[in-house]
């Protein structure tokens, strides 16, 4: 059954991958991106092209998480166009590495903007309509590192990711009765094959950072990012993110895990995840509210 689905942060990597993957399932996919004009329009246009060559309903559409206009007008676009939107997945998001100390406030302030509170703006466009529809999936795309292994120099963004994963499990107890299903899809470090390491923001306070990489911590940068990628098996596919997306729009409503874990390097989150999953569900039983653990069907 086709469904219409708005993915955020689609011009690159986990979002254009997944965008590609769920229109070629038959699904019509609105993949927004921050600025379509953004380096001549490359990314929009590439995506335009594959739609045509392909003969699969994907339109790249403007969608800037950190505003709420845009939010709402990418909404407004969806609906008018489509009737419905069944899916939204939350996939925008932006890195951060380097010394925690050497980040200005305002720079954890922005990732966590985009990573966290731009979900929110888009939750809050989407989901009048989403709930005037009695069903629909929410797909959040995460990171490992909220409980899996966390080497330094990337608290940034975990931090902001922790925030994002909080969010989500509340959203899934929250839009259950509404027949709205949660899924948090929890990718691991892969290092090839996007451009989330290369597009990192770096601190901003240069004279601090200098500290740390002429001091003590000399090369244990690279030693991190080396280490990432040794522990990444050689067949690791950032597709295969794309591919578990597809596979959770088709499963049977009611039917979908909270969590599905892709990662090849196996840092540990999902059985960190199982066991504080298991509590939550345990809590939610015990205070008599079992039935927000599965969508109303």
């Amino acid at each position: 059954m086709q469904q219409t689905i708005l993915i955020t942060g689609a011009s690159s990597g986990f979002g254009a991958m997944t965008a590609r993957a769920l229109a070629r399932a038959g699904h019509k996919v609105y993949a927004s991106m921050r600025d379509p004009p953004a380096r001549g329009g490359a990314a929009a246009t590439e995506m335009e092209k594959f739609a045509s060559d392909e003969g699969v309903a994907l339109k790249p559409i403007a969608l800037d998480v950190t505003l709420d206009a845009s939010a709402e007008a990418a909404v407004r676009l969806i609906v008018s166009e489509a009737g419905r939107l069944d899916v939204l997945i939350h996939n925008a998001g932006h890195m951060g590495f380097g010394p925690t100390e050497a980040f200005a406030p305002e720079q954890l302030a922005q990732l966590y903007d985009v990573n966290v509170v731009g979900t929110q703006r888009v939750n809050r466009a989407a989901l009048p309509h989403m709930r005037s529809l009695g069903r629909g999936q929410m797909i959040w795309v995460g990171s490992s590192s909220t409980r899996g292994g966390t080497p330094p120099f990337l608290a940034a963004y975990f931090a902001a990711k922790a925030g994002m994963d909080a969010l989500a499990q509340s959203y899934a107890l929250e839009l259950a009765r509404f027949g709205i299903e949660t899924t948090i899809v929890v990718p691991g470090a892969f290092t090839k094959g996007t451009e989330h390491f290369h597009h990192a923001a770096a601190p901003a306070d240069v004279e601090r950072t200098a500290l740390y990489w002429s001091g003590p911590y000399a090369g244990v940068d690279q030693q991190v990012l080396k280490g990432l990628t040794a522990l990444e098996p050689a067949d690791a596919d950032p597709a295969d993110i794309a591919a578990a997306i597809v596979d959770l729009v088709a499963m049977p409503h009611g039917r979908r895990p909270l969590r599905v874990h892709i990662d090849p390097a196996d840092d540990g989150a999902a059985v960190v995840n199982g066991v504080a999953d298991r509590v939550r569900a345990q809590l939610m039983e015990r205070i008599g509210l079992a039935d927000l653990l599965h969508p109303t069907a």
